[in-house]
């Protein structure tokens, strides 16, 4: 799971393999599988180093390299 922060300051924690896309208008948006949009603080960057971190620490990366 990947910790995140609403625009409240309340964290949170998603499983980044149900993230459909994310937009940037200007807030980072992440659209689930489901349709739930989820607005964070987080910028894209930051985003997916966080998404790079998780997939490393579950042993994904192995089969992509």
């Amino acid at each position: 799971m990947v910790e995140l922060t609403r625009l409240d300051g309340r964290t949170f924690y998603i499983n980044p393999h149900q993230i459909e896309y994310v937009e940037l208008n200007p807030d980072t948006t992440l659209i689930m599988l489901s349709g739930k949009r989820l607005v964070i603080r987080e910028d894209y960057q930051t985003l997916f180093e966080r998404i790079i971190a998780y997939r490393r620490e579950i042993g994904l990366f192995r089969n992509e390299e």
